[in-house]
């Protein structure tokens, strides 16, 4: 009998700590057994782009899926801007932070069910100097986190920890944001400016309990000052931040500039040093196969 569809399965060898021929051949087995025809691809850290486009031309799958972390996501989601296709995504990356804010399940198989089922969520991506952001970027402190962890030689959540003391005493913080967005100049002083299409860090932290993913807006929060009480309160789902900390903005749009660099990344991403960042809700749109019991309000 001939597969009834095929798949693509983009994976990124080297994303997160574990090796990906188990994970493969899980995924070969599953789809196999649904009578699915399944391309893989692995990335190669050059080229990627061009080559992914080229196999969705060239097999016509019905579905992409990627496993990796979110900068794999991300080079897949650039990829599907010129194409009607879902993304079902296998989360093998050292955070994860986009599926933490779909609630995708941990288990593999759960995730390939999941992955190739029927509930398709569409998300609102953001632009960001030309450049594609899909749940958190920021200026300031966690940007200087990111950039000391890509230089560690340990990773996962205990990596961003250890990172986290000597950033806290190397930053010159507090930084000072000018932000342009809904006909308003606002001049703002903190250790962290963040920008939320989605709720979550990768780490679990929740600085954004009223992001959703879907609703066209995203919010801008400054967090004034480093309180480990607060802090501490973002790991918790329905946790209400006091305005002390953190003050949010929900825009459409903004330009947002800083007088001297300041340490930016986009979704788990180290940019660089940036001293201005213009954001805007994109025109191109994200399909993402989630969960049946999902609910993004």
């Amino acid at each position: 009998m001939e597969p009834k569809n095929k798949i693509l399965l983009v994976v990124n060898p080297i994303s997160g700590s574990f090796d990906k021929a188990n994970l493969i051949k899980t995924v070969e087995t599953e789809l196999a057994n649904l009578n699915i025809n399944l391309q893989v691809y692995e990335t190669k850290g050059e080229g990627d782009k061009i080559a992914i486009s080229n196999l969705i031309r060239e097999h016509q799958p019905e579905r992409l899926l990627v496993a990796g972390g979110d900068g794999t996501i991300q080079l897949v989601a650039k990829v599907l801007k010129d194409f009607d296709l879902v993304l079902g995504i296998l989360p093998a990356g050292s955070a994860n932070g986009f599926a933490i804010n779909l609630d995708l399940p941990v288990n593999l198989i759960d995730q390939i069910k999941v992955a190739t089922g029927s509930k398709i969520f569409t998300v609102d991506t953001l632009e960001i100097n030309g450049e594609m952001c899909l749940h958190i970027s920021d200026l300031g402190i966690n940007a200087e986190l990111i950039k000391h962890y890509e230089h560690s030689s340990i990773r996962g959540k205990f990596g961003y920890f250890l990172q986290s003391f000597p950033t806290l005493f190397k930053s010159n913080y507090p930084y000072k944001f000018t932000i342009e967005a809904n006909g308003h100049k606002y001049v703002k002083k903190g250790v962290l400016l963040a920008i939320a299409n989605a709720n979550k860090f990768g780490t679990g932290a929740n600085i954004n309990p009223n992001g959703k993913l879907n609703d066209r807006k995203f919010e801008i929060l400054i967090f004034k000052r480093l309180n480990f009480f607060q802090i501490t309160k973002t790991l918790f789902k329905n946790a209400e931040l006091d305005s002390n900390f953190v003050e949010a903005i929900s825009v459409e749009e903004a330009l947002i500039t800083c007088k001297r660099p300041v340490a930016f990344q986009i979704d788990g991403e180290f940019i660089g040093k940036r001293k201005k960042v213009k954001v805007k809700i994109s025109d191109k749109k994200l399909k993402i196969a989630v969960s049946e019991n999902f609910n993004p309000a």
